[in-house]
């Protein structure tokens, strides 16, 4: 197994300094997938309009693998 890390970026920075153990990459994108919905979904009103999110995915170097963005727009 090895260690991922989910970094969050958005209004405030959010380092993980735990990790998760998961079996590979694949299982990697699956959890943040996961993470970033119910991030989304808690969200309690501070992500607005105007605003971006982004959650990163890191391998046990610390070397990004992935990367999910949500971008809020008002449109007019």
């Amino acid at each position: 197994m090895a260690r991922y890390f989910f970094n969050i970026d958005g209004v405030s920075r959010s380092p993980d300094e735990e990790g998760e153990e998961l079996p590979n990459n694949d299982a990697a994108w699956n959890e943040a997938t996961v993470i970033a919905g119910e991030l989304f979904r808690n969200n309690d009103g501070k992500f607005r309009p105007g605003e971006e999110w982004a959650l990163e995915v890191a391998d046990e170097q610390r070397k990004p693998l992935y990367v999910i963005r949500i971008s809020a727009q008002e449109m007019k």
